[in-house]
């Protein structure tokens, strides 16, 4: 193959790499929805196919094998992008607002006045296991009274607490958070 071969195969692979170069700007524009990103994509392309060349052994695929260097190049340019997010995008939220604390308190208050209307079997019940975090085992020993007890009277100050305080649940707890009983201990 002579010099004169080279060149002319040279030229005309410009010339198809030029005429690909449109269907390579419409594939990078669907892919980055940036004309400024997607031309850049297609330049750098077409950089490495001329670069390239002779990788290329069947000129029939050039448009197939230039697709690929434009996909590769997307790749690249993706992997040097470091997720992020816009400022934007950000909501700032602080949970310790004077507001919020002050709802806090009140609920607070709401529950200790609530305890203290209970009757004080019930009210010593639900101080040592649902404050105090006390097993109901311990809590029997404690009282000096059965498990079974403590369970009963457990279950009544419960009840009792909820129907006092049903009003505020859905201040507390918006309705997929409800909050659910525990378990025997």
């Amino acid at each position: 193959m002579g010099v004169l071969d080279l060149v002319c195969q040279s030229r005309q692979f410009r010339k198809a790499l030029g005429d690909s170069r449109k269907k390579l700007y419409r594939m990078a524009l669907a892919w980055t929805r940036d004309p400024a990103l997607a031309d850049d994509l297609v330049q750098e392309s077409m950089a490495r196919g001329l670069k390239n060349a002779q990788q290329l052994r069947d000129h029939e695929r050039l448009n197939a094998w230039m697709f690929r260097i434009l996909s590769n190049c997307w790749h690249e340019y993706l992997r040097r992008q470091k997720p992020g997010t816009s400022l934007d995008d950000i909501e700032l939220y602080d949970s310790h607002t004077p507001e919020r604390e002050q709802q806090q308190q009140d609920i607070v208050s709401r529950v200790q006045a609530e305890i203290g209307r209970l009757p004080i079997g019930q009210r010593q019940v639900v101080t040592l296991v649902d404050i105090e975090g006390m097993s109901y085992a311990e809590t029997a020993a404690v009282l000096e009274v059965p498990v079974g007890t403590v369970m009963s009277r457990l279950s009544r100050a419960r009840t009792s607490l909820r129907d006092a305080m049903s009003d505020m649940r859905s201040e507390i707890c918006p309705t997929e958070q409800q909050p659910r009983l525990r378990s025997v201990k």
